[in-house]
């Protein structure tokens, strides 16, 4: 039997609320012991092996037979930090081989410039094998709607995962009546321009969302760098030498100047992010990971904030819970910050409640 539609595009508090609380109860106690009280009319269905470079992710079922895909963040394993430092851009669409018996065939985005985030690609593609599965069986029994969900290293392999899921479904690799939301919290940017247009296009109308705390690094994270080759193909600069010879002396030689010392410092920069956080960082994936084979970067760090985002603004009172305190570099971070922003938005909502 199939249930009833429950799933509406848009922000929802509550549900957000809801999903804070399951997220954190797969947290790594390692790091921190922030487990929330799971909310009544959730239940753990499913929870994966440690998979990839320490990724994990439970199946929750709600009581309206709305199924939660919910994706661990990163963990005190310096392999699940490797990952995030594993920053440089693959292509949003290819093959990546990960092991002797596992390639991993992706179609993120559709544009031949769209690139994301190696690191977490790579998480995306051992839970995208794990979940499949699972999701299928969640079909056959009757449920069509699933919420993808994750906090920090976990918001942003929500959006790779939810790209995915979506390019499944319009080729026909999924069912076309499968309903996918996503709750990104905390999440760093995925990818790139042609990415953030591809996946866009593809939640617009609200099925898609990044919640994040204003006082939060993590999600201007990864560092981003745009050169004049991250412009779309026709752009003014394409033909700025050309036209700089065009000039007349001594103007020519120093619109040149000007020119080439606008373009080689973020050329520079973007190629030294790609040597550190690209070619050296493959090598430490090596170690975990030895048949991996690094697919061809893209040549950009231009990353950007992607989709739809809801900020939680933190206001005097929030400071007194949460000081600025140098030494905990994550007080804004972590999930009871994100819970106790949301709570108190909710009760100023809904102030008879």
């Amino acid at each position: 039997m199939v249930a009833q539609k429950q799933l509406k595009p848009g922000f929802d508090l509550n549900e957000y609320i809801d999903l804070i609380a399951v997220l954190s109860n797969q947290v790594d106690t390692a790091i921190t012991k922030e487990f929330l009280p799971i909310p009544d009319g959730y239940q753990l269905d499913y929870r994966s092996e440690v998979i990839g470079l320490d990724n994990r992710w439970d199946l929750w079922m709600r009581h309206d037979s709305v199924a939660i895909l919910s994706i661990r963040g990163t963990t005190a394993n310096s392999v699940s930090w490797l990952q995030n430092f594993y920053a440089a851009m693959a292509p949003a669409k290819g093959r990546l081989l990960l092991t002797s018996d596992f390639s991993f065939e992706y179609k993120l985005a559709i544009h031949p410039d769209a690139g994301v985030h190696v690191g977490w690609l790579i998480g995306t593609a051992f839970l995208a094998r794990d979940m499949l599965p699972k999701i299928d069986s969640c079909y056959q029994a009757g449920i069509r709607e699933f919420i993808v969900s994750g906090h920090s290293q976990g918001g942003a392999i929500a959006y790779l995962l939810s790209a995915h899921l979506y390019h499944l479904r319009q080729d026909g690799q999924l069912p076309e009546d499968i309903v996918l939301k996503t709750y990104c919290s905390a999440a760093p940017k995925p990818g790139n321009l042609q990415f953030a247009y591809d996946y866009e296009r593809l939640t617009q109308g609200g099925w898609s969302v990044n919640v994040v705390n204003a006082a939060d690094w993590v999600p201007e994270t990864p560092l981003s760098i745009q050169t004049l080759s991250d412009f779309n193909a026709v752009n003014p600069f394409t033909d700025a030498r050309a036209m700089i010879k065009k000039q007349p002396f001594p103007k020519n030689m120093a619109l040149n100047f000007m020119y080439g010392q606008m373009d080689r410092p973020t050329r520079r920069s973007q190629k030294r992010l790609q040597k550190y956080l690209g070619r050296k960082a493959a090598k430490y994936v090596k170690l975990t990971l030895p048949d991996y084979q690094p697919p061809r970067y893209v040549g950009s760090n231009s990353y950007v904030r992607t989709g739809e985002h809801f900020v939680l603004y933190p206001d005097q009172n929030y400071f007194l819970s949460y000081p600025e305190v140098a030494e905990d570099k994550f007080v804004h971070h972590m999930f009871k910050p994100y819970f106790y922003l949301a709570t108190e938005l909710f009760k100023k909502e809904h102030p008879k409640l």
